[in-house]
């Protein structure tokens, strides 16, 4: 078959020939509809080589992936060939105290690693071997290839969102700092979740910021000074409860901790590698700063609950996966509207 594959660090992926994987016990082997190209797949192919990487390479990048079940491996039960899923990211032991809680995300022995990151082979592949069958939610009738990146920028924006919904009430003011395929997903999950408060867009482009409109933030601000001032002017000057920068770098995260308010959340979700100051007077007193990693199994099947009842959508564009380098590539220029999913089986 053929894989997307990470051969060296620092260097372009390449598309190479690989065996198709024979799930064995317990295990599922999933016929890829969907792979979603993600920005984090950007920051593993432009880093330095991690120094605990000793016989990782090459590997098959992917972690958004959603397709159909092809085989079982002895043991399964409750997934038949045909079924369409979705893949849940995280891969950890599955024994340990977060695991048993549905939070592999946060496991405490593989930190939350899955297919796609270094660990494992992830879906951009005609195949992907999945380890357990607890790691696949049902889809339904939500077609694979659309629904694949609600197993990250859905999973993960419903997580920020939700862990903060606490602060959501009558009359509160939500900002969203970067209206890419991320902040698109949050928008349209804090309509569904809290339809009391007010969700603020900002962004640097145009063209995102009316697609933020469209999906349903109630003001748009181009990224700056104004949209500070604005913000602080329409919370009378109180701040807002919930600052989502979906981009993290030095100049998002300044301005969130500028328009966060006392007892707010500023959660971190973007990888930009910016740094947040911390002092007496900023961010404001008692302001949670939090840095969440994707989300729980149990939030993906509530993800994929919105999404049958068309209460989020994610606006996609389709690349063959002949084409995976060029969608990276346009995703690194900032050219895609919504979020690359690579096809392998169109």
């Amino acid at each position: 078959m053929r894989a997307l594959q990470l051969v060296e660090w620092q260097r372009p992926p390449e598309l190479r020939e690989v065996p198709v994987p024979e799930p064995g016990p317990g295990q599922v082997l999933v016929r890829i509809g969907g792979a979603g190209a993600c920005h984090s797949d950007l920051h593993i192919m432009e880093e330095p080589e991690p120094a605990d990487s000793a016989g990782v390479l090459p590997f098959t990048l992917g972690h958004e992936n959603a397709g159909w079940v092809e085989t079982v491996g002895a043991g399964v039960t409750g997934f038949a060939p045909g079924d369409a899923v979705i893949v849940y990211g995280p891969w950890g032991c599955g024994v340990c105290a977060n695991c048993r809680q549905g939070r592999e995300n946060y496991c405490l022995r593989t930190s939350g690693l899955g297919g796609g990151l270094g660990s494992h082979d992830g879906g951009m592949a005609e195949y992907l071997l999945v380890p357990a069958a607890r790691l696949l939610v049902p889809l339904g009738d939500l077609d694979p290839r659309e629904a694949a990146p609600l197993s990250d920028a859905g999973l993960t924006s419903y997580h920020v969102v939700k862990r903060s919904l606490h602060l959501l009430g009558a009359g509160s003011t939500a900002v969203v700092i970067g209206a890419g395929g991320l902040g698109q997903m949050a928008i349209q999950i804090l309509r569904a979740l809290s339809a009391a408060t007010t969700v603020v867009a900002v962004d640097t482009g145009p063209d995102k910021l009316e697609t933020a409109g469209r999906l349903g933030a109630d003001e748009a601000l181009p990224a700056g000074d104004q949209a500070v001032a604005r913000i602080k002017d329409m919370t009378r000057g109180q701040g807002a409860e919930l600052v989502l920068d979906m981009v993290g770098v030095d100049p998002t995260l300044r301005m969130a901790s500028q328009v966060a308010g006392i007892l707010g959340d500023l959660t971190i979700v973007g990888l930009g590698g910016g740094a947040l100051p911390v002092q007496f007077a900023s961010p404001p007193h008692e302001c949670s700063v939090a840095v969440p990693y994707w989300g729980y199994v149990t939030e993906l099947m509530e993800v994929i609950t919105l999404a049958q009842q068309q209460k989020i959508k994610t606006l996609v564009e389709y690349f063959p996966l002949e084409r995976a380098g060029e969608a990276y590539q346009l995703m690194h220029d900032g050219k895609i509207k919504g979020r690359a999913v690579i096809t392998p089986h169109a």
